[in-house]
Parts: structure tokens; sequence; C-alpha cells
């Protein structure tokens, strides 16, 4: 059996997108953390799956939290992704953020958003995988490039080359 160093550096050589899961906490504040577990898992019924460390410091508030929103994140969030990742305060500034139609708060400037309800958790090792049932959707076609992750670091890709 791997043993986790290995398995974190096997994982690694997978690059992802890197996202911002939005939602109410228990005190109605927007509140977000960063997360690059983020899939697409069905467009009939239209639904997406994201996982969440069950030592992870707002794991209770998404528990309780029958909503959310993914926000696939832009180069040019980058800041906003290291404050959403570490400890302290993910509460989301006025200014970061427009409020969805079910009152799901949006992270303004994202590449794509995802207005969800919870469909299913599912209990899995040391992570729940949260569900997503897809109500709205929103994204933006402004040619700039997608925040990556690999090998444990934050990578860029050349939108222009994509284009060309």
């Amino acid at each position: 059996m791997a043993g986790s160093t290995d398995l974190r550096q096997a994982f690694g050589q997978f690059g992802t997108g890197v996202a911002i899961i939005a939602l109410r906490d228990s005190e109605n504040r927007p509140t977000g953390l960063t997360v690059n577990s983020f899939a697409s898992v069905s467009l009939e019924p239209p639904l997406l799956s994201w996982c969440l460390a069950n030592d992870s410091q707002l794991f209770d508030e998404v528990a309780r939290a029958g909503r959310f929103s993914v926000n696939v994140l832009a180069a040019d969030q980058l800041d906003l992704s290291n404050r959403m990742a570490g400890a302290g305060d993910h509460v989301l500034q006025p200014d970061e953020f427009d409020e969805g139609t079910y009152g799901t708060p949006l992270v303004r400037g994202a590449l794509a958003q995802f207005d969800c309800h919870i469909h299913d958790r599912v209990e899995l090792g040391d992570h729940i995988m949260l569900v997503g049932g897809i109500d709205a959707t929103r994204h933006c076609a402004q040619g700039r490039a997608p925040l990556m992750y690999f090998r444990g670091k934050y990578a860029g890709i050349d939108v222009e080359a994509c284009n060309g």
C-alpha cells in the first residue's frame, strides 16, 4: 500500500483547476473555502461533486448548509484563493461576491459559477464528498486564464496558445 507522502506526490501529478466553495454560515455570513477537488458528475440530472477533509475548519458549517456555490477561479484571483485556503477568517467581503437567485454567495470575477443545493453527502475515509444538484450556472468567456494547481503549487497556462 502506498504511503501518504507517495500518494500525495502521485495525486499532485494531476493538474486541477482551483475553486472557491461559498455558502452562508450559521450566522448567515457569506463564507468561502478553496478546493481543487471539484468535478462534474452528470449532465442529466445536472450534478457536481467536491470533497472536504473531516478536520477542516469549516466542516461543521458545510455539514449544516443546504446550499453552496462552486466558483472556478481565474489566475488573477490567486490572493483570494490563498486567503480562503488558510486557517482563519473565511468571510467574503461585500466587494468579493454577489448574491445568487437562491441567496447563495457567488464569487465576483469567477470564470464559472454553479449555484447548488445539497443532493447527497457521502462519508469517504478522512473526507466527505458533497454532491450538488446544480440549479443555476454562469460563465464568462473573457479570455482570462484559469487558476491551476499542479505538484503542490499554483501553475499557469498560456490562454493565448490555447486559442491559436
